[in-house]
């Protein structure tokens, strides 16, 4: 994750497509070694298939992803999707779920404070992380494909009708 100009952690454009596409595969998920084709992910996330192509490499360098090469090759999940955290994914693709070096359990850094254990910032920072840590390690990608299903099925706002 980043900050973004306001101060806001945002996620890149990267983790975002690798969420998205990885929200496909765990849809589609099934026991036996049926893949998704790249083209699919796509056409159906839109996403550039070459930036797709990098992010799924990296996926499966991570060993969250698998492949298939040949005509009906593609790409499927390396385990069952509710065996994937999210921030299994998001630590991978973005690196820290702090929003501070200094309160990253995983990729602690030393901040430039006098005193980290009395600086009321990094206190602040380190509830953020634990917030964010807490969500992330309890969704998986069997969640978060749940909790697509049930969003589709929700009747539009009027603000989601375009003129």
């Amino acid at each position: 994750m980043e900050i973004d100009s306001l101060g806001a952690m945002k996620l890149s454009v990267r983790g975002e497509y690798a969420l998205r596409a990885l929200l496909v595969l765990g849809r589609d998920y099934l026991e036996d070694d049926s893949v998704v084709r790249i083209q699919a992910i796509s056409d159906q996330q839109h996403i550039p298939k070459r930036f797709l192509e990098q992010i799924l490499n990296d996926l499966k360098s991570a060993g969250i992803v698998e492949s298939k090469r040949g005509v009906a090759g593609g790409y499927r999940l390396h385990k069952p999707p509710d065996r994937i955290t999210l921030a299994e994914i998001i630590r991978h693709i973005e690196g820290p779920l702090a929003p501070v070096s200094c309160v990253s359990e995983k990729f602690y850094e030393k901040c430039s404070c006098p005193d980290e254990s009395r600086c009321a910032i990094r206190s602040v920072m380190k509830e953020v992380r634990d917030s964010i840590v807490k969500v992330m390690e309890h969704t998986t990608l069997a969640d978060l494909a749940d909790r697509a299903r049930t969003l589709e099925q929700e009747p539009l706002s009027a603000s989601d009708f375009m003129i």
